[in-house]
């Protein structure tokens, strides 16, 4: 795959209504790490922050990256949509986060795409919050766990919980950069300033590097004029934050779930697929500025 994201060229404005900028070809790497580590995250729930995991995960390794994903979510949403039984689990993220014996070398699991590994999460992880809140330096201790692979992956993803409490805060202290997925409508564009501020916490106290890498656009639907209107608030406020791939309203991505795979082995040249790919196009090129 070169030159071109897809067989049809780019149109010349992206969906958030801007002129296209132009994005250059992941280059080919001849060694791996140190991992650029993002959060994926949003205080509320069903913007697509899981299917955004799985799918950026897989096309950054498909772009020949190393990638690591962490479920930092008790329910396991990642864990499932990537074909793992969580509830059969012996090791978990949590074990790593309640015990410093745990390597977290023992816990990853490979996926089915080449290059795309897994740290998985079940519902022990809720109890995780509780037996740190007394822990020195308990907003570091993912980032203790995750220290022994970071030069053995190119990226590594966090997936978190839809809420602002240790677990998130925990990702943000060991991140590099934010991905924040958001619905194109107005209760999502309502939670983005506090976001935001949170993040801004963060650096400020426990992550001076922490910066928002992007905002994702996701299951936008440009027939509505509500998120059309949202979208033109949304860039109008964040600008160049907002990146230009937009994620589109598909029934793919629910298939994607039930199948327990990503889109670019489901459906390789759907919409979908070739939106992702260019998502882990632009958070290549974004991540070298970090």
């Amino acid at each position: 795959m070169s030159g071109s994201l897809i067989d049809n060229p780019e149109p010349e404005f992206s969906l958030t209504g801007r002129k296209r900028r132009p994005i250059p070809e992941p280059p080919q790497l001849d060694r791996h790490g140190p991992a650029t580590i993002i959060a994926m995250c949003n205080q509320k729930g069903g913007v697509g922050k899981t299917t955004s995991t799985i799918n950026l995960g897989a096309c950054l390794a498909e772009a020949g990256r190393r990638v690591l994903l962490v479920d930092l979510d008790p329910q396991g949403a990642l864990s499932a949509g990537l074909g793992v039984d969580h509830d059969e689990l012996d090791l978990t993220v949590y074990n790593l986060l309640v015990d410093s014996n745990q390597s977290v070398r023992d816990a990853i699991l490979p996926t089915r795409v080449t290059g795309l590994d897994l740290v998985p999460a079940n519902i022990d992880l809720s109890a995780a919050e509780i037996q740190l809140v007394n822990e020195v330096g308990r907003e570091h201790t993912l980032a203790r766990a995750l220290r022994p692979v970071r030069r053995e992956y190119d990226f590594i993803i966090l997936d978190c919980q839809p809420s602002l409490g240790l677990l998130t805060v925990n990702a943000l202290a060991c991140a590099h950069g934010v991905v924040i997925p958001m619905e194109c409508e107005y209760f999502s564009l309502r939670g983005l300033a506090l976001l935001t501020d949170t993040v801004e916490k963060v650096r400020d106290r426990l992550n001076f590097d922490l910066e928002i890498l992007g905002i994702l656009v996701t299951m936008f639907d440009r027939r509505t004029t509500h998120a059309r209107e949202v979208m033109e608030r949304v860039v109008e406020v964040f600008d160049d934050r907002v990146f230009d791939t937009v994620i589109t309203r598909t029934v793919r991505f629910p298939e994607t779930s039930v199948a327990g795979e990503p889109i670019i082995t489901w459906a390789p040249s759907s919409q979908g697929a070739a939106q992702y790919r260019q998502l882990a196009w632009e958070v290549i090129d974004r991540a070298q500025h970090l």
